[in-house]
C-alpha cells in the first residue's frame, strides 16, 4: 500500500508531488513527477516547492513541464489496505512465536519482546 508522502524540505508538511534528483556529473537538479517509490538520494517535493526550486550558481535545473499532481490511490492500494485490515482483525490469526521468544541479535540477547495478553476469567 502506499502510504501519503510528505514534502522534504524541512517544516512542510504538505503532500509530495514531485521528484527532486540531482545529475552531479552534468551540474544539473532535475524536478519531474513523483517517483513511484522513495529512493534514498532523491528527494519528495510540495508543488509549491517544485516550482520555487533554484539550483546553485552554474548548476541547471530540469522542470518538468505540465502541472504537478497528487497521487491518487489505486485498486491495488485499497486492495492491499483492505486485506491488511482483514487479517490483523482475525480471530483464529496464527500467533508468530517468532514474536514470543526471545531472539538473540549481534549475539546478544534483545532487550524487548511481546508478552501475550493475560486471560481474563
Amino acid at each position: 500500500m502506499r502510504s501519503v508522502r510528505r514534502c522534504s524540505r524541512t517544516g512542510c508538511t504538505n503532500p509530495a508531488v514531485a521528484t527532486l534528483t540531482f545529475v552531479y556529473a552534468d551540474s544539473t537538479a532535475v524536478v519531474g513527477p513523483l517517483a513511484t517509490s522513495s529512493e534514498p538520494h532523491s528527494y519528495d517535493l510540495c508543488e509549491r516547492h517544485a516550482l520555487r526550486l533554484t539550483a546553485p550558481r552554474g548548476w541547471d535545473v530540469v522542470r518538468h513541464d505540465g502541472e504537478f499532481a497528487e497521487p491518487q490511490p489505486s485498486a491495488d492500494d485499497l486492495t492491499a489496505l483492505a486485506e491488511a485490515v482483514r487479517e490483523a482483525g482475525r480471530v483464529d490469526r496464527p500467533v508468530d512465536s517468532a514474536l514470543t521468544a526471545p531472539a538473540a541479535v549481534h549475539g546478544r540477547r534483545a532487550h524487548l519482546r511481546v508478552l501475550p495478553t493475560p486471560r481474563e476469567d
